[in-house]
């Protein structure tokens, strides 16, 4: 397998923490949360790989959006 960048570990790495968090939500949501994370993910899978800047911002918006869902009193989720 290819070595992974920074950037491209730093994606797999939030990617991972999303599904982490999954686990602590109740059974019901569960899929809901995977499959908004999941689709959180495709939605901007197209970035050109070269495009650092973009892909850093996602990655912030991405890790702000986890630590807002992974708070307790977030239930479930609606796509």
């Amino acid at each position: 397998m290819a070595r992974l960048s920074g950037l491209q570990r730093d994606v797999l790495g939030l990617y991972r923490q999303c599904l982490r968090a999954v686990r602590e939500k109740p059974v019901e949501s569960r899929g809901a949360f995977r499959g908004f994370a999941r689709d959180e993910f495709r939605k901007y899978a197209h970035l050109d790989r070269k495009d650092f800047g973009t892909i850093e911002y996602h990655l912030r918006v991405g890790r702000r959006k986890l630590e807002a869902y992974s708070e307790p009193g977030i239930k479930n989720i609606s796509t």
